[in-house]
């Protein structure tokens, strides 16, 4: 058998806990407390004998009868969860590579590191674990696994939505040339489909909006006619397609916007796209396998590019309650206060939720360790009683499956926005537009679903720690353990989007005050 785990910080905190384990155990056995449970249970026994009464017969055989049986739970209870026998060393400690081989991620095994010697020994010192907690320390791990496993692997898209969103043109002049772009080329050829009015249907209409546009690029009479007005030193002047344009010093001519924009690696459209991380193109290529790579590629180039977000869809995508089926005006006003509530309270919200579910994983790591060092003194305080021992056996594997719990929000978190937004052109669906940016540019309800799918990683263990509880089985509200310890990670990750928060709400509330003094203004004159 094989201990497993699923990252390298509870790695390294399984081999640490087992040794601080092995030295309490130790400290026990050497000044003899192990043997204070064994006179505990014969006084018990002897004191529930006697109030019992002198009608039952012999107190003296019903008494050892009870002892002999408790004596020998504590003998089995002390030889298979309290003494120390399978070693703990690289070859039986393992990372676990299994999901993320099925996910086609690969992570450095600890022996390929520095930190093989590390996880072994500690200053020197190694560990042992009991038969039953090894065994308990298994299957929670296989049963957790298997349970992770059914889960569909997919592609985490609310981290490759906001590395999305924070890309960037880090090159000032590119900057400059996309605005150049614009002027020069896509403001005169839309102004040109405007007056042609052509008969466009709904790809189309979304297609012109952005500056990339194949309706632009492809047909006749639009990129293929207009140029840069200012000479550029990466096309050289050509006398036949820049005739009657000036010529200057430095040799630089005037492409066509069809040149301009797709001229190779020099063209506007490849330079876009090297400001994008190759992982995370990777990444979007990978997901967006219902569309072509090119149009996967125009995709990501028009959310960096464009200066001003699309908008995706503005229609309800889940049915909620608020409201009156017919909307009055007071329903509408409401919702839409409520909106820019959302608006504001995300600044602050969305980056505190985001620290805390990374500081999670890490809080309940610690949790682990522990329960590992508590459990000499769990077994000893009960007397070595079986029932302690199955509640902390229960205790143990409840907060390994926690971390399925964080999968499956993890998860449904993802194959929500996959659901709205992970379609073709031509998918009958609630967003029926490719966007990368997963709704970040999407009316306010989404905000709502953010809202909620954000405590859900604290929401599911909380019910899962209470659906134990209705077998009779109370594990305690370790939940809150978590909560507790990153509260504080949670406060500081909210900061920033809290003094934004505060800003955007005194802007607001200026430019409403402004309009109110203007029309009292009016009303007055």
């Amino acid at each position: 058998m094989t201990l497993y785990t699923n990252d390298y910080l509870e790695y390294y905190l399984t081999l640490v806990s087992w040794i601080v384990h092995n030295g309490i155990w130790n400290t026990l056995v050497a000044t003899s407390l192990i043997a204070i449970p064994f006179l505990a249970i014969v006084l018990q026994e002897w004191l529930r004998a006697r109030g019992e009464g002198a009608d039952e017969g012999n107190k003296g055989m019903l008494s050892a009868a009870r002892i002999e049986n408790r004596v020998w739970v504590a003998v089995l209870v002390l030889m298979f969860a309290g003494v120390p026998v399978i070693d703990v060393s690289i070859d039986t400690v393992k990372f676990d590579t299994t999901r993320s081989k099925q996910c086609q991620v690969l992570v450095p095994q600890p022996q390929d590191t520095g930190w093989s010697q590390s996880f072994t020994t500690l200053n020197n010192q190694s560990a042992k674990v009991p038969l039953w907690w090894f065994f308990m320390h298994s299957v929670s791990k296989a049963v957790t696994g298997a349970a992770v496993a059914a889960i569909p692997c997919g592609v985490d898209l609310r981290q490759m939505r906001m590395d999305i969103d924070s890309a960037r043109i880090a090159d000032p002049v590119l900057s400059q040339e996309v605005a150049d772009f614009s002027n020069d080329c896509y403001g005169p050829a839309r102004a040109k489909l405007f007056m042609n009015r052509p008969a466009l249907n709904e790809a189309q209409m979304y297609d012109v909006t952005w500056i990339g546009s194949r309706q632009f690029l492809n047909n006749p009479g639009y990129y293929d006619t207009y140029h840069s007005r200012t000479p550029r030193t990466t096309w050289p002047y050509n006398a036949t397609r820049d005739a009657g344009l000036a010529q200057v010093p430095s040799g630089g001519g005037y492409p066509t916007c069809q040149q301009w924009w797709n001229d190779g690696s020099k063209g506007l459209r490849s330079r876009l796209l090297d400001q994008v991380s190759p992982d995370l193109l990777t990444r979007l290529r990978k997901w967006a396998s219902f569309i072509s790579q090119e149009q996967a590629d125009d995709a990501l180039i028009r959310a960096l590019a464009s200066p001003q977000k699309q908008i995706i869809n503005r229609g309800t995508v889940y049915a909620d309650y608020g409201g009156q089926v017919g909307m009055t005006a007071p329903n509408a006003a409401a919702r839409i206060t409520g909106d820019v509530g959302l608006a504001v309270g995300s600044l602050g919200f969305f980056p505190a939720m985001d620290v805390m579910r990374q500081a999670l994983p890490i809080a309940l790591s610690f949790l682990k360790a522990a329960l590992v060092m508590c459990i000499p003194f769990v077994l000893v305080f009960s007397t070595f009683d079986l029932k302690a021992v199955i509640t902390a056996s229960v205790v143990q594997f409840s907060m390994y499956f926690v971390d399925f719990w964080y999968q499956l929000a993890r998860w449904v978190d993802s194959t929500i926005l996959d659901a709205l937004y992970g379609q073709s052109f031509w998918d009958d669906r609630p967003h029926s537009k490719f966007n990368p940016l997963f709704g970040l540019d999407n009316a306010f309800g989404d905000l709502l679903l953010n809202f909620v799918m954000a405590t859900m990683f604290l929401v599911l263990p909380s019910f899962w720690v209470m659906a134990l509880a209705w077998a009779g089985i109370q594990t305690g509200n370790f939940v809150h353990g978590l909560t507790t310890a990153t509260n504080d990670a949670k406060a500081a990750g909210g900061k920033a989007g809290q003094v934004a928060g505060g800003f955007a709400t005194q802007q607001l509330s200026n430019r409403v005050n402004t309009a109110i003094n203007k029309k009292s203004k009016e009303q007055d004159g």
